[in-house]
C-alpha cells in the first residue's frame, strides 16, 4: 500500500500508510464507544493525582473527542518509539531510511541490522525504553494538568498506561519484534549469528500460532493479522540470514560467468536459436560494435511478435535495461539488488567495461556450494 511522507526528523522521513489512514477512525471508534472510556477511567484512576469523574467523560460528544485524541496520541507514541530505535543507530553509525506508521504499529528501516550482539540488543531495547520514558513523560504532564481538565487528565492518563503495554508487548520474544530480535542478539553471544536467528525465528512463528490461536478464538482480527505479520517477517529475515552467512565474503568475482562470447546485435534470431541450440545455452550478452550493450534470452524469443526469424534482427529484442554490478562487488549485496530486478541478469563491470553475467543461477550454484563446504572461485579468469 502507499505511503505519505509527513514531515521530516534528523534527516529520516517520518511517513503514514494508507491502512493507518484507514484505521485511525476506526480506532478513534473503538476507545470513543462501548466500555473502553469507564475501564481505563477505573486504571488511570489508580495512578492520576486528581480524580477523574466518568460522567464529564462519557456526556456527549466528549467520547468521540477522547477517541480522537487517543488514537493520534498511541501512533505519536508509536513513532516515538521508532526514533528510538533510530536514534540508537545513529549512536553506532547506521542511518534509518525512513519510518513508516501503519496499521500494526511502526517499522524504522535500518540502511543495515548489525550483526554484533551488543549492537543489535541496543538498539532494539532503545523502542521499549523510549515508550517507558514516554509513558514517563505523559505521567509527568497528567501530574500538571489542573482538575478542570478531566478530558486531557484522562487522556494523558491513557497514554501512560498505553505507552507502558507498548513497552512491554514488544519485549515479548517474537521474533522480529523487539524483545526477538534482543533474544537474538543475546544468543548471538555464545553461538553464531545464523544459528541465533534460527531459534530466535523459530520462537518468532511460535507466537505467530499463539497470537493466531488467540486471535481467532476471540474475535480479534488485530492478533491475527499481527500473526501472520510475525510469521511472515520472522522467516523471511531467518532465509536472508542465513543467505548473507552463505554468501560471507564471496565477491561477484567468484560467482559470476566471465566468459562472455557475446552475439552481435545484428545478427538474426534465426542465428541466434541455432547458436542456442548448438550451445545448450539461453542467455547471451549483446554486443554492438564491439561493445556490450545488453543480453538477448530464450524468453526474448518467445516474446517477440515477429514470425520471420531469418528476417529479425536480435536489436530488435535485446534488454538494455539491466542493472550493472562491480567484479569486485560483495555478493550478498548484489544478491538482493538483482531480486529487485524484472530481468534476474545483470552485467558485471570492471572499470566500466562489461566482463561478464550475473543471473539467480550463479547464486543458487554459489549457495548450494557453500552448504556442502565445497570452495568457490572465479569460473574463468580474468
Amino acid at each position: 500500500m502507499r505511503s505519505y511522507t509527513l514531515t521530516t526528523i534528523w534527516g529520516i522521513p517520518i511517513r503514514i500508510n494508507v491502512s493507518l489512514l484507514i484505521f485511525l477512525p476506526i480506532l478513534a471508534w473503538i476507545i470513543g464507544s462501548g466500555t473502553q472510556i469507564d475501564t481505563y477511567a477505573g486504571v488511570v484512576n489508580g495512578f492520576a493525582p486528581n480524580q477523574i469523574d466518568v460522567s464529564i467523560l462519557t456526556a456527549g460528544s466528549t467520547p468521540w473527542l477522547i477517541g480522537a485524541a487517543a488514537a493520534l496520541g498511541l501512533f505519536v507514541s508509536v513513532g516515538i518509539h521508532e526514533l528510538g530505535h533510530a536514534w540508537a543507530a545513529r549512536r553506532y553509525g547506521i542511518g534509518t531510511e525512513s519510518i513508516t506508521l501503519w496499521l500494526l504499529g511502526g517499522i524504522a528501516a535500518l540502511e543495515s541490522m548489525p550483526r554484533e550482539w551488543n549492537r543489535e540488543f541496543w538498539i532494539a531495547i532503545a523502542g521499549p525504553i523510549t515508550s517507558v520514558l514516554t509513558g514517563v513523560a505523559c505521567y509527568v504532564l497528567l501530574v500538571l494538568t489542573p482538575a478542570s481538565a478531566p478530558v486531557a487528565a484522562f487522556v494523558l492518563g491513557w497514554l501512560v498506561v498505553t505507552n507502558v503495554i507498548l513497552a512491554a508487548f514488544n519485549l515479548l520474544p517474537a521474533f522480529p519484534m523487539d524483545g526477538g530480535r534482543i533474544f537474538r542478539s543475546l544468543l548471538a553471544r555464545t553461538r553464531s549469528y545464523e544459528s541465533a536467528t534460527r531459534t530466535a525465528a523459530r520462537f518468532g512463528t511460535g507466537f505467530a500460532l499463539l497470537f493466531a490461536i488467540v486471535g481467532v478464538l476471540n474475535f480479534a482480527p488485530m492478533l491475527i493479522l499481527l500473526s501472520l505479520f510475525i510469521y511472515g517477517a520472522a522467516s523471511s529475515e531467518s532465509r536472508t540470514v542465513l543467505l548473507q552467512g552463505l554468501l560471507t565474503g564471496v565477491t561477484i568475482r567468484d560467482i559470476a560467468s566471465l566468459d562472455l562470447d557475446p552475439i552481435d546485435a545484428d545478427a538474426s534470431i534465426a542465428e541466434f536459436t541455432d547458436r542456442m541450440v548448438r550451445d545448450r545455452r539461453t542467455v547471451y550478452p549483446v554486443s554492438d560494435a564491439g561493445e556490450v550493450v545488453g543480453v538477448v534470452t530464450l524468453d526474448s524469443v518467445r516474446q517477440t511478435d515477429s514470425e520471420d526469424h531469418d528476417a529479425t534482427r536480435v536489436r530488435s529484442i535485446l534488454d538494455t535495461e539491466l542493472p550493472r554490478v562491480s567484479v569486485d562487488a560483495d555478493a550478498f549485496e548484489a544478491f538482493v539488488e538483482l531480486s529487485q530486478s524484472p530481468a534476474r541478469l545483470a552485467l558485471v563491470e570492471r572499470d566500466g567495461e562489461v566482463i561478464g553475467l550475473l543471473s539467480q543461477g550463479d547464486f543458487t550454484h554459489a549457495i548450494q556450494f557453500r552448504r556442502e563446504g565445497v570452495a568457490i572461485g572465479p569460473k574463468t579468469a580474468l
